[in-house]
């Protein structure tokens, strides 16, 4: 069956003030197909002042039938779900189905949970959340 062998942020730095996506890759050791929209959670550590934010959810974006799936996550500027210090981190079974499916291109089962290790996770690094001075 389809495991994952990678995850890594795309996006390699993200700003508050200016609001973006943040782009996530997950890759299998085979060929996958999706359908739905699986997601991928950012726990947000709230190293910045206040707390209560996050997780934020990064929804399928592409890449079914190949081994390599990006997801992406839209926040827009100045909303409260981010603060500047913020560091943003995904964890181990990052990835839900959310009804969704992913199974291995060209087979019938599909993997009814698609689980990671912490340290698949955690190799993806991290990003800290910045905010222009104004």
């Amino acid at each position: 069956s389809a495991n994952i062998t990678e995850i890594e942020f795309v996006t390699s730095s993200f700003d508050k003030s200016d609001g973006g996506n943040i782009d996530v890759l997950v890759r299998f050791n085979e060929p996958v197909t999706v359908t739905g929209t699986p997601r991928v959670s950012i726990t947000n550590g709230n190293q910045g002042s206040g707390s209560g934010r996050g997780p934020h959810l990064a929804n399928y974006l592409s890449g079914s039938t190949t081994n390599e799936l990006t997801f992406r996550c839209t926040i827009a500027a100045a909303n409260a779900a981010t603060n500047a210090g913020d560091i943003l981190v995904i964890g181990a079974n990052a990835l839900a189905l959310n009804s969704g499916t992913i199974k291995d291109t060209g087979q019938s089962g599909t993997n009814a949970t698609i689980t990671s290790s912490a340290g698949i996770g955690t190799a993806a690094g991290s990003i800290t959340v910045a905010a222009e001075n104004v």
